[in-house]
């Protein structure tokens, strides 16, 4: 008798290489699997408010930011939902609004997901973030800390040609 661990994963699309890795690994295991796996862009709008309140921002200004960062976060689920698609693994797609860490683990807990999957610290940019801060992000501490299940961060340097290969 086999029991299955994971029947439900959440991949957390930030438009970064190292979410889109994230999704790539994501992809690889639903289909090895087969789980339910759903894609979750958050537009992050709990720091477009602080950045207006805090007059960094005008009003006028927050809404284009937002209205700019809503089209590029359905431009990143559309990508990784066609990846998904090439390989035949069926997936839903989320955008959602609010705190990333809120909102990531509102996602988790509405869709009971044993997993999710987070990009790792591996693009130039997040070495960087790491190099000079000495540690991880703080949105990536927090999901670390509230998330109810696992959390996957994905540091896969062969992440693409894997991907090719599945």
């Amino acid at each position: 008798m086999s029991a299955t661990v994971v029947k439900s994963v959440v991949c957390a699309i930030t438009g970064s290489l190292s979410s889109i890795h994230a999704a790539m690994y994501s992809i690889i295991m639903a289909k090895e699997q087969e789980f339910d796996l759903k894609f979750v862009y958050v537009i992050d709008t709990a720091t477009i408010k602080k950045l207006t309140l805090n007059k960094f921002l005008l009003p006028e200004e927050s809404k284009v930011f937002e209205t700019s960062i809503q089209m590029e976060g359905e431009k990143h689920l559309d990508y990784v939902m066609e990846l998904a698609k090439k390989k035949g693994v069926k997936v839903t797609g989320e955008l959602r609004k609010g705190s990333v860490c809120i909102e990531l683990v509102k996602c988790v807990k509405e869709t009971q997901a044993d997993i999710l999957v987070i990009g790792g610290e591996t693009t130039h940019t997040d070495k960087y973030t790491l190099e000079h801060n000495g540690s991880l992000s703080i949105a990536k501490r927090e999901i670390l800390t509230a998330c109810p299940c696992t959390v996957l961060m994905v540091n896969e340097p062969r992440i693409e040609e894997l991907y090719k290969l599945c």
